[in-house]
Parts: structure tokens; sequence; C-alpha cells
């Protein structure tokens, strides 16, 4: 598998919903298009809701990973 380019980081564990969305979505619209977020979390919900909320927006969700017992990483790709 191709390793990806993430040009930010934002690390928003002990964040919830709607709060993980909305600072995510902050940080992507001060990016170029075609850079890579990626966003850490703690937050269930948020490992769904975050993805399908980009995707609402026109964003491309490269990937969600499991990357231990209850933490997440989302790889966001700025499509606008």
């Amino acid at each position: 598998m191709q390793e990806i380019k993430v040009d930010r980081e934002l690390d928003i564990r002990g964040e919830i919903c709607p709060f993980t969305f909305v600072k995510s979505k902050l940080v992507l619209e001060k990016m170029e298009i075609g850079e890579t977020l990626r966003v850490l979390i703690d937050y269930e919900p948020s490992a769904v809701n975050v993805p399908k909320s980009m995707r609402d927006e026109g964003q491309e969700v490269i990937a969600v990973n499991k990357i231990d017992e209850n933490q997440w990483e989302i790889l966001i790709r700025k499509k606008r």
C-alpha cells in the first residue's frame, strides 16, 4: 500500500460531535486543494460522523483507521 503524505495534523482527542467536524472543517478551509489532513479522535461516533460530513461537503475521505482501543485517524484530502 502506498504511503499517504500528510500535510497537516489535527489532534482533537477529547472533543465530541459536532465539535470534531467543525474543528476539522476549519483547518481544512485553510489548506490548499489536494493537501491531506490527518485528524486524530477518540470519540467513536466521530469516526462515523466526521467522514460522512466531510463527504457531504465534497471532500475526499481517504481512510478511517482504528489505531487503538478507542482512537482513530481520519485522512481527508481537500477537494474544494
